[in-house]
């Protein structure tokens, strides 16, 4: 006999029937070297940093845009770092490289891969969110999906495909992006508190139970 087990996963239309997320944390457009260094200044302060990036849409196949925002984000504070404007430079790269600050993140491979066609980074401390909640038994891996199950709140995306190159960012856009980063974070603390409890989830799926012969 196959032992039965769970997985939590949430439809679509649940997510829709949410509660937005009300994000009213502060936040930081940096695009300047100066705004830079007071951002890993305080960045430097924690052992814990939500991680996301934002690239400006194409609609061209096979045209693949720079990655122009990085998004980093603490209990108290989200940076927007203008990647657009400032590139990486050494001080970001360190940063980045610090395997002794845990950088929580979603599809960071990805993210990275991109980077590294005009930067020579080597990311290190960072956790990929999507393994890690497999441990808790969640199927989804969209970070909106994941923070629905754990929080039960919605994240809106409708500034997902926005120009991210824009000379500058709208307030909707600066609130989503650092939203992104700030929710990876969240969402990694609250599983490392112990307070999650997937067995008591109304998200659960169980499979039907299947059952095995062995050949005698």
């Amino acid at each position: 006999m196959k032992m039965s087990t769970f997985s939590l996963a949430i439809s679509k239309q649940a997510v829709a029937e949410m509660p937005a997320v009300v994000f009213d944390a502060p936040i930081m457009v940096v695009d300047t070297p100066e705004l830079l260094d007071k951002a890993l200044a305080d960045l430097g302060k924690h052992t814990l940093v939500g991680f996301d990036t934002e690239t400006k849409p194409s609609f061209k196949k096979g045209c693949l845009n720079k990655v122009a925002l990085m998004q980093l984000s603490t209990d108290t504070h989200n940076y927007l770092i203008r990647l657009n404007k400032l590139g990486i430079p050494a001080p970001l790269r360190e940063f980045l490289e610090n395997p002794g600050i845990t950088k929580i993140g979603l599809s960071v491979r990805d993210d990275f891969n991109v980077m590294r066609r005009t930067e020579p980074v080597e990311p290190k401390g960072f956790v990929e969110l999507q393994s890690y909640v497999k441990r808790f038994h969640i199927s989804d891996s969209s970070l909106q999906k994941i923070y629905a199950i754990v929080f039960g709140q919605r994240i809106s995306k409708k500034q997902r495909l926005t120009n991210w190159e824009a000379s500058s960012l709208t307030p909707q856009q600066q609130t989503y992006a650092a939203l992104d980063s700030w929710a990876c974070l969240h969402v990694y603390k609250h599983l490392e508190s112990g307070r999650f409890d997937a067995a008591e989830s109304p998200f659960r799926v169980v499979p039907e139970l299947e059952t095995n012969h062995d050949e005698k």
